[in-house]
């Protein structure tokens, strides 16, 4: 539905930072699904933890965070669009299983709230079916600091 260079037209984030490899599902405002291919080629595996790579929890609630900007992006007027979005909070965060190198993260967001320039979404983040991560995730759109 979208690929990485769709992507790249909406987020501002680009390498070791881009976090969506492709958006697979998508309702504007409402609900989106992503994908997120974690190769060893990453650059936090060097660190995060040497002879026994695993994805750092926070790097997969930002992948979240990023389906989630796309989804809000997509339902925006055109003067939001020209903004950038800026997380809020992060609240409920649960991390129940380990991500590896060679998995595939399945990013499902869903919108619980929009208003007044607030977004609120639920996300979690699946390996094979099975739940890794989920959060609740709040953000806004901003103007871009000069």
């Amino acid at each position: 539905m979208m690929d990485i260079n769709e992507i790249m037209k909406i987020l501002p984030h680009r390498f070791p930072f881009l976090m969506v490899d492709r958006i697979v599902e998508m309702e504007p405002g409402k609900r989106c699904v992503g994908l997120k291919n974690v190769t060893i080629n990453e650059p936090f595996f060097q660190g995060h933890f040497p002879g026994h790579p695993v994805m750092p929890g926070v790097l997969i609630v930002e992948a979240m965070a990023q389906v989630a900007g796309i989804m809000a992006y997509l339902a925006s007027d055109d003067e939001t669009r020209k903004k950038v979005s800026y997380f809020m909070a992060i609240d409920n965060a649960k991390f129940r299983k380990p991500v590896f190198p060679g998995d595939q993260l399945r990013i499902e967001v869903e919108t619980i709230f929009s208003r007044r320039g607030i977004w609120s979404v639920a996300g979690k983040a699946y390996v094979d079916g099975v739940l890794a991560t989920e959060a609740e995730l709040k953000a806004t759109f901003a103007e871009k600091a000069k």
